[in-house]
């Protein structure tokens, strides 16, 4: 599983209608919407990086309302569950 995080920035009286739009795309699991200089943070998962390709460049990008936008490719996730399966003993 390949993971994007896309950093949206988006018309600021049309952000939950970006936002749901976004949702709405096939390959994304979730949108955040955040206070700082990003509006929306985006989770792009999908199996290939074709798909990251034609999730961000061929769909979300094409959303109206978006100003700009910053993908960036996840290579390691870590995680507090991620770890507790790595040292996991089996004892349940």
């Amino acid at each position: 599983m390949i993971t994007a995080i896309v950093f949206v920035q988006a018309e600021t009286a049309r952000i939950p209608e970006v936002a749901q739009a976004i949702a709405d795309l096939e390959g994304v699991s979730e949108v955040y919407s955040t206070t700082g200089r990003t509006d929306l943070i985006v989770m792009v998962r999908v199996r290939t990086h074709e798909e990251i390709a034609l999730v961000v460049a061929d769909r979300l990008n094409k959303v109206p309302g978006i100003v700009d936008t910053e993908t960036h490719i996840a290579y390691r996730a870590y995680s507090k569950h991620d770890l507790e399966s790595a040292f996991s003993l089996g004892l349940d």
